[in-house]
């Protein structure tokens, strides 16, 4: 976005909307070793986000940090689309009519952005992800950050920062499946070489799992393994280069998931154990079971790479 501030503390801060709940997640990268967490939970708010935005403004020094922010799942659509043949920086509005008809909502008045997909073997055409919102959706957005004095740089969608997470578990060459759950579902990503080559919703909540007795969540695993095994198979066809050599988990406390699919998968599946690329010296309890899935699009959001100039 540009919208760059006299930020001083290293990183990223990222702050992520939930119903009745603000997540907070604050990581830098040492030039040196694993990047580091040195802030991430969640605060319970009554009110406006702006007016919550506002109380932490204080609690967190906003003023004193790169912000980023996640819309959430309803808030954007995203699409895969074949790009048309134009230079990278031109990409973004060329695409804009050609998923018109993809969305719920007036391309004229949305914001717009695009991610080239990488290009697979001698095929001629390319595809893209193109990621849309409403302008009043994004201007409510950054309104908020502004009324708290603390400029939003940059809006992230949950796909992008689940792939900044997969980025620290990715072995080279190889491609990695994700899956996480929040409350309004569940997401799974497959990425390689810190690129994102496919996504796919699971209409399944980490409540309605962590909640479940025994025969109802062996339902719910037997729909997941399915919609795993489905999102197996389009990667095979679509990206026949990319091997999937593992999908990592984050499992909603107290569900065992990783081994109930495994049993189901011909892939192997573990459980995303964050306290093995990140420094969580200062949140020993965030690395335990279960207590890192809800917070995980926010540490994927603070993952960012890029840097600004500072002021």
């Amino acid at each position: 976005m540009g919208l760059f501030g006299k930020a001083k503390h290293p990183g990223w801060l990222a702050i992520g909307q939930r119903d009745g709940a603000i997540d907070v997640a604050h990581v830098s990268r040492p030039t040196a070793g694993r990047p580091v967490l040195h802030h991430c939970d969640a605060r319970e708010i009554e009110g406006e986000f702006r007016d919550a935005l506002v109380r932490l403004r204080l609690v967190f020094s906003l003023h004193r940090h790169r912000c980023a922010t996640l819309l959430r799942h309803g808030e954007y659509r995203l699409v895969q689309v074949e790009a048309p043949d134009v230079s990278e920086p031109e990409l973004r509005e060329a695409v804009r009519w050609r998923v018109k008809d993809l969305l719920d909502f007036p391309v004229e008045t949305a914001t717009v952005d695009a991610l080239p997909l990488p290009a697979q073997g001698e095929a001629r055409s390319r595809h893209a992800f193109v990621a849309a919102a409403p302008d009043a959706i994004v201007k409510a957005r950054m309104d908020a950050f502004e009324a708290a004095g603390a400029p939003v740089e940059v809006i992230d969608i949950p796909e992008l920062a689940q792939r900044n997470v997969a980025g620290l578990f990715e072995q080279p060459n190889r491609g990695l499946g994700v899956l996480a759950f929040d409350d309004s579902g569940g997401l799974v990503t497959f990425t390689a070489d810190g690129e994102l080559y496919a996504f796919r919703r699971i209409d399944i909540g980490g409540a309605e799992l962590a909640n479940a007795n025994a025969e109802r969540r062996t339902q719910l695993v037997e729909r997941i393994a399915l919609e795993l095994q489905r999102s197996l198979d389009g990667m095979e066809r679509s990206y026949s280069a990319v091997a999937v050599s593992r999908i990592l988990v984050a499992e909603p406390e107290g569900t065992p998931l990783a081994s109930s699919l495994a049993a189901n998968l011909y892939v192997p599946v573990e459980p995303l154990d964050l306290a093995s690329v990140l420094d969580l010296d200062a949140l020993p309890d965030l690395g335990k079971p279960g207590r890192i899935a809800r917070l995980l699009p926010v540490i994927g959001a603070a993952l960012r790479h890029e840097e600004a100039p500072r002021a």
